[in-house]
Formats: structure tokens, C-alpha cells, sequence
């Protein structure tokens, strides 16, 4: 696994990162720096606390409003579940080591 150093927010975060995952943790990473940037630069909200959490709602609001993509065509294959408590430990144990952005 590779440590990436990324910036959301003009905050330096140290993010671990799967062997070929660079490009989409830096597009999930840009993602999240344009929704909280933009909750800041609307100015009703000055903590980095809500801007994160309104973000991340945003951010996944959006996400479920997309459509389901097709199943692979190949023989055996179907759509592979996530496992929402497993990512929210996986947010919360990061979080909880940088105590910076919430």
C-alpha cells in the first residue's frame, strides 16, 4: 500500500492508497476539495466540521442519484456490494488520527 500527501482545503492530508488506486483517490480527493470549497466560499458555513459533513452529503446524495452501471458482461460476475460499515470505520479510524479537520 502507498501513502499518498494530498490537500483538501488548503489541510495536508497523509491518505494510504492501494498499489494503482493513485488516480482515483486524487479524483475522489479533488472531488471532495471542490464540494468543501465551494460550502466555504458561500460563506454561511465557517466550520471545517459542517463544511466537511455537508460535503460528504453532497457528495453522496450525488452518488445515489446516479444510475446503477450495467453488470460486466462476463460469465460469474455480478456487482460488487460495499460494505458501508466497513468504509465508515475506515473514515473514522483516519479521521480520528488528524484531529485537524473535524
Amino acid at each position: 500500500m502507498k501513502q499518498l500527501e494530498v490537500t483538501i482545503m488548503g489541510q495536508s492530508y497523509i491518505l494510504g492508497c492501494p498499489d494503482g488506486g493513485e488516480r482515483a483517490l486524487l479524483e475522489a480527493v479533488g472531488n471532495v476539495d471542490q464540494e468543501m470549497c465551494a460550502i466555504r466560499d458561500a460563506g454561511k458555513v465557517r466550520a471545517r466540521e459542517r463544511i466537511a459533513v455537508l460535503a460528504a452529503l453532497n457528495l453522496a446524495y450525488e452518488l445515489a442519484e446516479r444510475p446503477l452501471a450495467p453488470a460486466p458482461a462476463s460469465a460469474g460476475s455480478s456487482l460488487q456490494e460495499v460494505d458501508v460499515g466497513a468504509l465508515i470505520a475506515r473514515i473514522d479510524e483516519t479521521l480520528g488520527r488528524d484531529g485537524q479537520l473535524l
